[in-house]
């Protein structure tokens, strides 16, 4: 019965739990008994409380009971990234400056799922201020994979994502600067949706305007991530880059047909940037998939020159801005990514930041143009399978030297530059049985698009349903 629960796409659990199937308490016993059994090997979860979460799956069997109105995500266990403020939950941002901070407020994308009805149990691991596509910080240590327990679960999302992997919770949020959304997603064979900006509302939040970081959803299957798009996304007033459109455009059904449709294929990168050739096999593996779901698929990528220099600019000058002061007053509690980001921001100056501007609009106008062509683009999420816990950031691809812990998430972060919706699904494994996840990319703001091509794929493997053994 426990596994079954936990192990339920979070479409059917909602329906049980609708259903009177099981109770809600029921299913919050049964992901704490999980959470208890599992998380001390992946060291996922890094902030529980159980006895809060059963309180509030007890009062949501009540209000069922009372015929009141139910929202969307009703009874469902979910868990925070320890990015986003938690009012009365500790939340560290995966920093010892932060280490016992407790906010008075909820982010909104906390306070959107838990008036759809969904039940925190805790805080998701990060890196700390979310820098890095490996999640480890002098807090909590690093979170494991579990398809390996020997390599990383990618990041910055990667406690969400080992969460989601092992049935502690059948949704999670997450956030997606470069990539933190789709890499852990793809290394531990669950689905990460980065969402166009503004889809998800960010509030509180230091940088308003900013559509390079965005929020969103995390789950064990495209239809569970709609089921959470449903809630998390629709307009604030307070958060002026808020895409208009309700969350209950993602109510809408996911088949469709996709004959004819053009799907531009760059399982390479086409040279932009070098990629492991087991990452390379699993995705070519599937565009026979593709071909069988209707899709025309063309060897091809959009021109996306100058986007590294866009997407490292506008970076850095986030983190001098919003961690700026931290470097002066706490530089000795900051590793040296965080460091290395603030002073790349310090350093820029009005011509830097100018040109970054010009580029970034120049990049979208030929993305565009491309897409007018194209509807999708697919092509890796990573360019690495999971590598070693103990390894910081990725050295060398194919004998290529990455510069910096940016350099190998090239495949991830040049779409963010874009401004496109993205989404990592299950697509297979490596000869050692490491998950590899492969990135569809849709037209700009057809975010359900995205979710229907990433369905009918989904639905034509069933690569999601290989669930680690631990």
């Amino acid at each position: 019965m426990i596994n079954e629960l936990c192990f339920l796409t979070a479409c059917e659990l909602a329906a049980r739990i609708r259903r009177r199937e099981v109770s809600a308490l029921d299913v919050m016993r049964a992901h704490i008994t999980q959470i208890e059994r599992v998380n001390p090997k992946v060291n996922a979860i890094v902030t529980f409380h159980p006895e809060r979460a059963l309180a509030q799956a007890h009062a949501a069997d009540e209000k069922q009971a009372r015929g009141e109105t139910l929202g969307v995500l009703h009874g469902l266990p979910t868990a925070h990234k320890d990015l986003v403020p938690t009012k009365d939950v500790r939340t560290t941002w995966g920093s010892p400056i932060y280490k016992d901070f407790v906010p008075d407020e909820d982010a909104l994308i906390v306070e959107r799922q838990r008036d759809a009805g969904a039940i925190s149990v805790g805080k998701t691991n990060t890196p700390e201020f979310g820098a890095g596509s490996q999640t480890f910080n002098a807090v909590f240590g690093a979170t494991r994979n579990p398809y390996d327990l020997g390599k990383t679960c990618g990041g910055s999302s990667g406690g969400a994502a080992v969460a989601l992997a092992c049935g502690m919770v059948p949704i999670a949020d997450g956030s997606d600067l470069g990539g933190s959304l789709r890499n852990p997603a793809s290394f531990c064979n669950v689905v990460g949706f980065r969402a166009s900006a503004g889809r998800v509302p960010k509030h509180p939040t230091k940088l308003a305007w900013n559509t390079l970081s965005v929020e969103g959803a995390m789950a064990r299957t495209v239809e569970d991530v709609a089921l959470m798009m449903q809630a998390i996304s629709g307009p604030d007033a307070r958060v002026p880059i808020a895409l208009t459109e309700p969350g209950s455009i993602f109510a809408r059904p996911l088949e469709r047909d996709f004959a004819g449709a053009r799907v531009a294929w760059a399982s390479t990168l086409s040279g932009l940037a070098p990629v492991d050739a087991r990452v390379v096999a699993a995705i070519d593996a599937q565009r026979a998939t593709f071909d069988s779901l209707g899709c025309v698929t063309e060897d091809t990528l959009p021109d996306l020159r100058d986007a590294d220099e866009v997407f490292r600019t506008q970076r850095a000058l986030s983190f001098a801005a919003t961690h700026g002061e931290l470097l002066a007053s706490h530089r000795d509690q900051l590793k040296d990514t965080v460091i290395w980001n603030i002073e790349q921001g310090l350093k820029l100056g009005c011509r830097e930041i100018g040109a970054a501007e010009l580029k970034r609009t120049t990049i979208f106008a030929r993305v565009h143009a491309f897409f007018e062509k194209h509807e999708f683009l697919v092509l890796p999420v990573s360019q690495v399978p999971p590598f070693p816990v103990e390894q910081p950031w990725v050295r060398e691809i194919d004998g290529q030297p990455m510069h910096d812990y940016l350099e190998w998430m090239k495949s991830c972060y040049l779409i963010t530059a874009t401004g496109h919706p993205a989404i990592s699904v299950p697509c297979g494994f490596t000869p050692e049985g490491l998950p590899v996840g492969v990135q569809i990319v849709g037209r700009y703001r057809d975010d359900f698009g995205v979710l229907q091509l990433a369905y009918a794929f989904q639905q034509a493997t069933g690569f999601w349903k290989q669930a680690p053994r631990l």
